[in-house]
């Protein structure tokens, strides 16, 4: 087996969420693209110095268990608003495009869903965000016993 074949098909799976607020908990990101597909792994990423320390950096990547998940996602949450911004959702490999006008158009009319206005309960309740949580360590263990490590930045 051709182990460059192996990260051709993982990077096909891989999607990068970029355009995030600062508002979206790692929660809210895995409770968005859960409904694609089985997500096996999950970095969000955080400052780790400076004055932003422990603040979001704005950008996320997740992988999918498969490239038709990873497509599926991309096709359906590219352009759409959360917390009032349009996501910028790509296969990681891709290099970075300019959007036209046109694709920018598209997400005009979309609504805001994903974050609540009022109250300091966040984006979700309790529960949810522990469901979430349960989630993500359930792949997590299950992508260790594969022989898959996480990366921390």
């Amino acid at each position: 087996m051709d182990p460059n074949r192996f990260m051709d098909e993982k990077s096909e799976s891989r999607l990068y969420i970029g355009n995030l607020d600062l508002r979206i908990t790692e929660a809210t990101l895995i409770k968005m693209f859960s409904p694609f597909g089985k997500i096996i792994s999950e970095d969000f990423l955080w400052h780790t110095r400076g004055p932003k320390r422990g603040e979001p950096r704005g950008f996320a990547f997740i992988q999918y268990s498969s490239k038709e998940e990873a497509e599926l996602a991309k096709e359906k949450m590219h352009g759409k608003l959360a917390c009032g911004r349009p996501l910028v959702v790509r296969l990681a490999s891709e290099k970075y495009l300019v959007e036209s006008v046109e694709n920018s158009s598209k997400i005009r009319g979309q609504h805001d869903k994903t974050c609540t206005t009022g109250g300091s309960s966040g984006q979700m309740s309790k529960n949810a965000k522990i469901a979430a949580i349960k989630n993500k360590l359930k792949a997590l263990e299950e992508g260790d016993s594969n022989g898959k490590k996480q990366k921390t930045i």
